[in-house]
């Protein structure tokens, strides 16, 4: 009778048939990083480890990782402004911040600017992080540091990027832009199937120290990337390999990337999505 009473009373005032309220945004980042754990790779021969034996890593991929919850260096931390969390990454040592909860069909949304620092082995390459969704399987399973996983690179002139980690793979509408090189995604262009790497279309970077806005639509088996609100990338049919086969890759945990630069993360958001949005279906056609 109760239960009669408000619906009655919700259809006088119209909001029997109102849309549903929006999903609202998880924020990712607080002090603690309470809800993230962290994996640290294999430090550089030249990193000082006080208290710990000397690395003979001349890649920081090959060797003896340091682990779970392992940052002596502190590759990953909280710092504060202007009243809010900003995750610092030194990117000392190659790493990974992961999630501990699984998401599937969200907008993940952050900003990110770079910082000035680099380390070896990457003192003389571009700055490097990244954004790795869907991550599976063990940590350590790329370069003993990174899951199986979707790659959004993040990396001066070329963020946007695909990068299949450990066996994933991807259909991207993609040209060939000359004979032997990367393809490149566009719009309309034939699916390729990618099991390596594919360039993003458009170059929207801000700045060297200015803030970046990176997006992420997944839903299904599709994923969007923006950078700076420009769609740049597009992957249909997320799989990932098995010994039975390929298999759909559509959830997982999310990891973000040490990678020999210093950057800088704020506002990481993630709201649930049942569809995409009207502005982004126009690309999955």
């Amino acid at each position: 009778m109760k239960a009669q009473l408000i619906l009655t009373a919700l259809a006088l005032i119209g909001l029997t048939h109102a849309k549903p309220l929006k999903a609202q945004p998880l924020k990712l980042l607080d002090t603690q990083l309470s809800q993230w754990n962290v994996w640290i790779g294999v430090p550089h021969h030249s990193v000082p480890l006080p208290g710990l034996p000397k690395s003979n890593s001349n890649d920081g991929t090959t060797g003896v990782p340091l682990g779970f919850q392992n940052d002596p260096l502190q590759v990953f931390s909280i710092i504060e402004q202007n009243g809010a969390p900003v995750l610092k990454v030194t990117g000392q040592i190659y790493g990974a911040l992961t999630t501990k909860e699984e998401f599937q069909n969200y907008h993940l949304s952050l900003q990110f600017k770079w910082g000035e620092k680099k380390w070896p082995p990457r003192l003389d390459r571009k700055r490097d992080s990244g954004l790795l969704i869907h991550c599976v399987g063990p940590h350590g399973a790329f370069w003993n540091v990174w899951k199986r996983s979707l790659e959004c690179q993040i990396q001066e002139g070329d963020t946007g990027d695909f990068f299949a980690l450990a066996g994933t793979i991807a259909d991207i509408p993609a040209i060939i832009p000359v004979e032997g090189g990367r393809p490149v995604y566009q719009n309309g262009a034939p699916l390729r199937t990618i099991s390596n790497q594919a360039k993003r279309s458009t170059l929207t970077e801000m700045p060297h120290g200015s803030w970046n806005t990176l997006e992420i639509y997944t839903r299904g088996d599709s994923t969007v990337h923006l950078v700076n609100g420009q769609v740049n990338m597009v992957l249909f049919n997320t799989r990932q390999e098995t010994p039975h086969g390929e298999a759909p890759l559509k959830k997982g945990q999310i990891q973000i990337q040490a990678e020999g630069a210093e950057i800088y993360y704020r506002d990481i958001l993630i709201t649930p999505i049942t569809e995409f949005p009207q502005e982004i279906k126009m690309f999955l056609k």
